[in-house]
């Protein structure tokens, strides 16, 4: 469970890293880290810190795929998008798994459970397509294989 977002851990993380825009990225992981999201508070308290916009916080935030704006499942599975592993059927896989799970993708059950993730590279592509989860990547996954993966208690 995500710990409750308290201004002055918050002020506390940011200061750790010096407070300077150059360290946005790495304040950003310790805010994962810490809360499991960004919230919309946490973007105004770090852009505030660091005298950058919130437009400018939020931009990082939208644009890597590690940092997300509300919390995810405990368990999270990603599947990759990028071309090699479209090329090898990540599309199909990725309709069978939405099918499967009841999720779209970068949604989370309702329960906290499942998160069902885009990802743009595993670093797995000759062995397209590559599905993560947790830390653990899988290549070549099928329907079949993706449902054994599902199936697996997650360590």
């Amino acid at each position: 469970m995500p710990a409750k977002y308290d201004k002055t851990i918050a002020a506390e993380i940011i200061n750790r890293y010096g407070a300077k825009p150059e360290m946005l990225v790495q304040i950003l992981h310790a805010f994962v880290e810490r809360y499991s999201c960004i919230s919309d508070e946490a973007i105004r308290q770090i852009a505030l810190a660091l005298n950058l916009s919130r437009a400018e916080v939020h931009g990082v935030v939208s644009f890597y795929h590690d940092f997300r704006t509300t919390p995810a499942g405990r368990r999270v599975i990603k599947i990759c998008q990028a071309e090699s592993c479209q090329a090898m059927g990540s599309r199909k896989l990725t309709e069978h798994a939405e099918k499967k799970t009841g999720l779209n993708l970068n949604e989370t059950s309702s329960d906290g459970e499942l998160t069902l993730e885009a990802v743009y590279c595993l670093g797995n592509c000759a062995c397209s397509p590559a599905v993560m989860d947790g830390e653990k990547v899988y290549g070549r996954v099928d329907p079949a294989a993706f449902d054994r993966i599902l199936g697996r208690k997650q360590a």
